[in-house]
């Protein structure tokens, strides 16, 4: 039998150790700890998008200035949109987004992102959303979000609160320089299996002439 020691050891290598290759070639399903365990951003999709099998559909999405309440981003799909399944012949392009923002977004301390989803016929447990943000393979901010236990053919609405990271002048100037090289992924776990898989990429330099 292993020691308490071992076994420590083992799961701590394991940790440091977590690679896109390596979840990609699991059989068993990702768990928050291992993406947890990423130290850079993800060139492709950790999960296919049949693996939501819980009918969970964002439907509304708003971004906003918290400190002075201005709304910075909002989008929603129309409400009599009816949902449609995912299916193998599913492409990326409803879970890859890209965000074009002024270099004033980085004078923000406090975001504010209220989403609205519905789920299906089943009950969504533990639902949670792991989201780290990246410059290049720098990981800037990693940020765990619970929506908690959501009720069959239920929508809900909740919002999340971003503290973001104190950057140097030097930092800003580079992402400013490098659009769409600040990327992001979002994990959806439900009962800390892996469901959805969500890309993003972000530039700051909205505005400024050529």
């Amino acid at each position: 039998m292993a020691s308490l020691g071992g076994l420590m050891r083992k799961k701590a290598s394991v940790r440091r150790g977590v690679t896109e290759e390596y979840l990609l070639s699991k059989e068993s399903p990702i768990t928050p700890e291992e993406v947890l365990s990423l130290a850079k951003p993800t060139t492709q999709f950790m999960c296919k998008t049949t693996a939501n099998t819980f009918g969970i559909e964002f439907t509304a999405f708003k971004l906003r200035d918290l400190d002075h309440g201005i709304t910075l981003f909002e989008t929603a799909q129309p409400a009599d949109m009816p949902y449609v399944p995912p299916s193998e012949d599913d492409d990326d392009s409803g879970r890859f987004v890209r965000y074009d923002f002024t270099p004033q977004f980085f004078e923000l301390d406090t975001i504010g992102a209220t989403v609205t989803f519905r789920v299906g016929s089943k009950p969504v447990k533990n639902f949670r959303m792991i989201e780290r943000h990246y410059f290049r393979n720098k990981l800037l901010k990693s940020f765990d979000f619970e929506f908690g236990f959501c009720i069959p053919d239920s929508t809900n609405t909740c919002e999340h609160i971003y503290q973001f990271p104190k950057l140097s002048r030097a930092d800003v100037q580079e992402m400013v320089d490098h659009p769409y090289e600040t990327k992001s992924d979002s994990f959806y776990f439900v009962d800390n299996e892996l469901v959805m898989h969500h890309k993003a990429e972000y530039a700051y330099h909205a505005g400024q002439s050529a």
